[in-house]
């Protein structure tokens, strides 16, 4: 069995695959946004453009997006919450963390995703960062891993 990216626990031919390629569309803003996450680690960039909402890819850089993902091993998906975004809705959200590995270390990429239906099919707009919550009640050492996740100490990162 070849598992999909996206942590669904499924195989990746019958879960992100067929929204990939074109196959079947994705029924809900989640799954849209697993099989982008799956895209990623497949580095299925046409994918990733073609999810986008039109009216948001001003700017895309495919080159970028392109090496990025390549460059990146992949570490998972993990969906926090979803606001709407079912079979029913024209807009939804989804909160999610994806891990990643590069060059620089660990790293994690948490974001609200934005998304809304054009011509019955679920396209993504927009991701919100989630900075860090502060820790009120425990004291961070500058030696101590840093709060954000990057994996490097927090007088290297966040502590600056």
């Amino acid at each position: 069995m070849n598992n999909c990216p996206c942590g669904s626990g499924k195989d990746y031919a019958a879960c992100c695959e067929p929204i990939i390629t074109g196959e079947k569309p994705a029924e809900t803003a989640e799954e849209l946004m697993r099989a982008r996450y799956a895209a990623h680690v497949k580095v299925e960039i046409d994918f990733l453009f073609d999810s986008t909402h039109p009216d948001y890819r001003e700017g895309y850089d495919h080159k970028g997006t392109r090496t990025w993902a390549a460059n990146s091993e992949w570490q998972g998906l993990e969906i926090l919450n979803t606001a709407q975004g079912g079979p029913a809705d024209e807009e939804g959200e989804v909160e999610f963390v994806a891990r990643f590995r590069d060059k620089d270390g660990m790293r994690s990429h948490h974001e609200r995703g934005q998304f809304r239906r054009k011509d019955k099919r679920w396209l993504f707009t927009e991701g919100i960062m989630v900075k860090p919550q502060p820790l009120s009640s425990t004291k961070i050492g500058r030696n101590d891993p840093c709060i954000c996740g990057s994996g490097r100490k927090y007088k290297k990162c966040c502590g600056k």
